[in-house]
């Protein structure tokens, strides 16, 4: 049976390459900019349940949180490669493709995750400490650890699922869906740590819980699919032409993530000689950082998906306009966010600061000294962004991995043994370190990406589409 697009995913490709690029960016990334600031308050709210159980439970969900998103970088960059060559294929019309690499993508997956949880599950405390994790983390945080690595097993699978609704520009729907895990996330870490006064395992199992609703959401809805992005055993192949390009995208994605976390691990390992409390302070100023930069993220994840399918029409001019948007935008965001998080800063702190039974001073002390220098890397952070997105929906994934390894191993890792070695900055060296890399990464993204956008604008475009088939929806197709 042919594969064919349903009549809303069809209306949804015609406003991706036709309607306005400011117009476009904002009604489809907006969903997920707030997504993905939804996902950082999710974080945030792990750190302030585990800040109330004490400071070492709130220090080792910070340091475990490094290591589980380099763990989970596998999914991502599987998820996010596969993105980019079914929006590829989508925005070609080439439906029978979309058809085999949404089956494909999901099978692969599900091999992935399972191999994950076999392989880490048994092996926890050894592979903490084979990562440098201080001891009384690894005793403080070991069980926590056990239950995330089987929540990254399920969390494969619903980035996938919310990978290939992106494609379709289904946003909104994924915005809804993050905003009831997250509810019930907050319900379940709540009663379990202010009603039952649990230890921090259970808010592992409370993510454990709320990421599973993803999963049974994809199971109940995606049987009602029409067209290309049903999922169909039948489709599932393995043929080169169906995965290798998607392969060959993504395990540059998977590996940049892969090294760029375990270069925030390293980083939270020297961060040690500081204290304990050092690593989970660093944590915390991540995730309150995560607020400005999870938005800028959100935007240029949906704009990777966008700028895909118009470079798969031959659109290529409208490319380079969508990026130009995505930049101002970026810009926007990091600086109301610079300014929001300076006036409220010491007031997250104090929150931090307190536990069941104690106020740790010198905790809110060095969350706000570390953050005070992070935040003025915002900006820098949203060019970094935008032009990952570029690199990305032209398929440039080893570029992007450079880049990202180059942020932490070349800006960061050295910048933070310097101070440590020939500064007297205590924890402070932490801050400097942040914020110094950010700058320069922002600044090396823009430089990589100039040459990149002048090839781009020698391009030819394809011509539009005829009108009677370009009609915009005013809401981005879902409810075309």
């Amino acid at each position: 049976m042919a594969a064919f697009a349903s009549k809303k995913d069809e209306a949804f490709r015609q406003y991706a390459l036709t309607a306005s690029p400011m117009k476009l960016l904002l009604t489809i990334c907006t969903p997920l900019a707030l997504y993905q600031s939804l996902q950082s308050v999710f974080k945030i709210i792990d750190s302030l349940m585990a800040s109330h159980i004490s400071s070492n439970a709130a220090s080792a969900i910070s340091a475990i949180a490094q290591i589980t998103a380099m763990i989970s970088a596998i999914g991502t960059g599987l998820a996010s490669g596969g993105s980019i060559k079914i929006s590829e294929a989508y925005g070609k019309g080439d439906y029978e493709m979309v058809r085999r690499r949404v089956a494909t993508i999901y099978t692969v997956s599900v091999i992935a995750s399972a191999a994950v949880a076999l392989i880490l599950v048994p092996f926890a405390e050894q592979f903490l400490r084979l990562l440098r994790t201080p001891e009384e983390l690894i005793v403080e945080g070991a069980g926590y650890f056990r239950v995330e690595i089987i929540s990254l097993v399920v969390s494969f699978l619903g980035n996938v699922y919310i990978a290939i609704e992106k494609s379709r520009g289904h946003t909104k729907r994924i915005m809804f869906l993050n905003f009831a895990v997250i509810a019930l996330k907050l319900a379940l870490s709540a009663y379990f740590v202010y009603v039952l006064e649990a230890d921090s395992v259970m808010i592992a199992v409370a993510t454990l819980i709320s990421q599973s609703a993803v999963i049974l959401f994809a199971a109940v809805t995606m049987p009602g699919d029409e067209g290309a992005f049903r999922f169909s055993v039948r489709s599932v192949s393995f043929k080169k032409k169906v995965i290798l390009p998607v392969l060959d995208v993504s395990y540059p994605l998977a590996a940049e993530k892969v090294f760029f976390n375990y270069g925030k691990v390293q980083v939270n390992a020297m961060s040690g000689v500081y204290g304990g409390h050092t690593v989970g302070a660093l944590g915390i100023s991540n995730n309150i950082g995560g607020l400005t930069t999870s938005a800028q993220n959100g935007i240029s994840d949906g704009a990777t998906a966008l700028i895909s399918q118009n470079r798969g029409a031959g659109k290529y001019s409208r490319t380079v306009r969508l990026f130009y948007c995505l930049l101002l935008v970026n810009v926007i965001i990091g600086t109301v966010g610079l300014g929001i998080i300076w006036l409220i800063l010491p007031w997250m702190a104090n929150i931090f600061a307190s536990s069941r039974d104690t106020f740790d001073t010198e905790f809110r002390d060095m969350i706000i000294a570390i953050h005070r220098y992070e935040m003025l890397g915002y900006i820098a952070l949203g060019l970094n962004s935008a032009a990952n997105s570029l690199l990305l929906g032209y398929g440039h994934t080893k570029i992007a991995f450079i880049i990202n390894v180059v942020r932490v191993f070349v800006y960061r890792i050295p910048i933070l043994w310097f101070l440590q070695h020939f500064t007297d900055m205590k924890y402070e060296a932490v801050g400097v370190t942040m914020f110094a890399s950010n700058l320069l990464i922002g600044i090396t993204s823009i430089v990589i990406v100039i040459p990149i956008l002048r090839k781009i604008r020698k391009l030819p475009d394809e011509p539009d589409p005829a009108p009677e088939t370009a009609a915009e929806t005013s809401d981005g197709g879902e409810t075309a």
